[in-house]
């Protein structure tokens, strides 16, 4: 005696089953195709800075972002490792307590191209970052912060043991 699926308890329609698992690869596909497609919408936004990521040492970088000179501050806190195992993914974080905070820079003055990362920081929102860094060999990292229309900037050595950019 033959009964439909329907009436035996779990038992699943198989062409359901084979329809959800395609729907499912195909979701999965897309998401990661949206993923990789990420970086050059960023990248073609109107306020990317394309040239300031281009140079190649710390003052044409910053002039190129900025435009303004930078000055050391003690209401920067930038947090690194000493020594870093894997120049790859070199844990950063910076905290200010500066006033309206606009902007958090990252540049690493020996890599290839000194700029690794910026960040807008909205209105009304704590002045904290915190982001990994490729870093090709040992370097200074540098975190600059705008704030109230003046660049202020925090540095630090990290060793680096095994080369991320390519090394």
């Amino acid at each position: 005696m033959y009964l439909p699926h329907e009436a035996v308890p779990g038992i699943a329609d198989p062409a359901r089953r084979i329809t959800l698992k395609t729907l499912g690869i195909a979701g999965i596909g897309i998401g990661i195709g949206c993923g990789l497609a990420m970086p050059a919408l960023a990248a073609n936004a109107p306020d990317w800075p394309a040239d300031a990521f281009s140079k190649k040492n710390e003052a044409d970088a910053l002039k190129a972002l900025y435009g303004k000179a930078v000055e050391s501050s003690d209401k920067i806190s930038l947090e690194a490792p000493e020594i870093a195992e894997n120049g790859a993914v070199v844990p950063v974080s910076v905290s200010a307590t500066l006033p309206n905070v606009t902007s958090i820079a990252f540049l690493v003055a020996d890599n290839p191209f000194t700029l690794a990362a910026v960040y807008r920081i909205p209105p009304g929102t704590q002045a904290a970052v915190d982001c990994r860094l490729k870093m090709g060999k040992t370097s200074k990292v540098i975190a600059v912060v705008e704030s109230g229309g003046k660049l202020y900037s925090a540095a630090k050595d990290v060793k680096v043991t095994l080369g991320g950019c390519g090394g």
